[in-house]
C-alpha cells in the first residue's frame, strides 16, 4: 500500500503570466505539454467532397456497446472500492485512489447522466470557480490554469467546467476505474457484526439500479435491483436532496447512526476546514466525505467555494488506503 505522502508526485513550479486587472494567470506545466498546431485541417481540409465514413452495420454498433458494458458489469460485480457520487469530491477521491493504487478495481456510481455534480458552474450559475488555498496544489497536479487575485488566499479557475472536465478525463483514463452513470444506489449491502450491535454492522457493497427505474418505484410494479460487492464504500453524494446524503440517511434507518446532525447555515471559514478534517470512516466499510458529511455531523455549508470538496476527496482516498487491507480480509471471511 502506498503511504499517503507518496500519493502526489512532485510537480514543477507553474508558469506565471500577467493578466492585466485581474492579476496573474498561473499555467501549470501539465496544461501545455504536447501543445502544438492541430493537424486536423491538414488531414481533412479541402477534401470534403470526397469525404466518407467507413461502412458499418447497425448491429455492430449495438454489439460493440453491449459487449463492453456487460463485460464491465461482470468485472466490477466484485470491486475493491465503490465511490457513490461523481461530483467534485467523488471524482477527486477516484483520481487519488486510482493513481496511488493502480491494482484496485474502483467503481464509481453516479445517479445523473452527466457526472460532475454541481461543479460545472460556480455559485448562482456563474462561470468562475473559486478555491481557497492550499487547494491550488490539486489544480497544479491536474494542470488546470487559474488566476491569482490581489487577495492571496484564493485562486480562480476561469470556468468551473474546465476543472471538472479535466478531472473527469483523467479519472476515466485510468484502466482500473469504471464509471456507471445513470445508475442509482438504492441500498447498502451489510454484514452482521460479531457483537450483534447494529451500530457495528459492516458495509460490504451497494445495491444499484438504473436511475430511471429508481425514480419510478412508486408508480410501477416491483423492479428488483442489482449488486456490487466491495470492502470499502466511499459516499460523496452531497447534502440532502433526491439522491443527496443517501448513505447518511440509510445509516440512520439501519441503526448505525442515531440521527442526522443536519447541515447548518453557510459559513465558509468554519465549513471547509470541518469537512476536510472530519472526512472519515463513519461505520466499518463506509467512508463519508464532502457535503454529505455535513448532514451526519451538523457542519455548516460553505457555498460557492470548492477547495473543501477537492481536499475532502484527497482525505477520503487516504482513509480508504489506511483501512482497505483490513476491510478486504474481513469481507473475505
Amino acid at each position: 500500500m502506498s503511504p499517503p505522502a507518496a500519493m502526489y508526485e512532485p510537480t514543477a513550479a507553474p508558469a506565471v503570466a500577467p493578466t492585466g486587472l485581474k492579476g496573474k494567470l498561473v499555467v501549470p506545466e501539465a496544461a501545455v505539454e504536447g501543445a502544438s498546431q492541430t493537424k486536423l485541417l491538414d488531414h481533412f481540409g479541402n477534401k470534403w467532397d470526397t469525404f466518407k465514413f467507413a461502412p458499418i452495420r447497425e448491429s455492430q454498433v449495438s454489439r460493440a456497446m453491449t459487449r463492453r458494458y456487460f463485460e464491465d458489469l461482470d468485472k466490477y460485480a466484485e470491486s475493491d472500492v465503490v465511490i457513490v457520487g461523481a461530483g467534485s469530491c467523488g471524482l477527486s477521491t477516484a483520481y487519488v485512489l486510482a493513481k496511488a493504487r493502480p491494482d484496485l478495481k474502483i467503481a464509481i456510481v453516479e445517479a445523473s447522466v452527466s457526472p460532475g455534480g454541481g461543479a460545472w458552474l460556480g455559485g448562482q450559475l456563474f462561470s468562475a470557480m473559486v478555491m481557497r488555498r492550499p487547494a491550488e496544489v490539486f489544480l497544479n497536479e491536474l494542470g488546470v490554469p487559474y488566476e491569482e487575485d490581489a487577495n492571496p488566499n484564493y485562486v480562480v479557475v476561469k470556468h468551473a467546467s474546465l476543472f471538472t472536465s479535466t478531472l473527469m478525463s483523467k479519472v476515466l483514463s485510468f484502466p482500473n476505474v469504471k464509471l456507471f452513470n445513470a445508475t442509482a444506489v438504492e441500498d447498502l449491502i451489510t454484514r452482521p457484526a460479531a457483537s450483534g450491535d447494529p451500530k457495528d454492522t459492516q458495509i460490504a457493497g451497494v445495491v444499484v439500479n438504473w436511475t430511471l427505474v429508481t425514480l419510478h418505484h412508486d408508480d410501477h410494479s416491483c423492479m428488483d435491483p442489482n449488486t456490487i460487492n466491495a470492502p470499502v464504500i466511499i459516499s460523496t453524494t452531497g447534502h440532502d436532496g433526491p439522491f443527496g446524503a443517501f448513505c447518511a440517511k440509510r445509516l440512520v434507518s439501519m441503526g448505525n447512526v442515531d440521527k442526522l446532525g443536519g447541515m447548518r447555515g453557510l459559513d465558509m471559514n468554519t465549513a471547509e476546514d470541518a469537512i476536510v478534517k472530519n472526512t472519515r470512516e463513519v461505520t466499518k466499510g463506509l467512508i463519508i466525505g464532502g457535503m454529505e458529511l455535513s448532514e451526519i455531523d451538523g457542519f455548516n455549508r460553505m457555498g460557492p467555494t470548492f477547495g473543501a470538496m477537492v481536499l475532502s476527496g484527497v482525505k477520503a482516498a487516504e482513509e480508504a488506503l489506511k483501512v482497505f487491507d483490513e476491510r478486504q480480509r474481513e469481507c473475505a471471511e
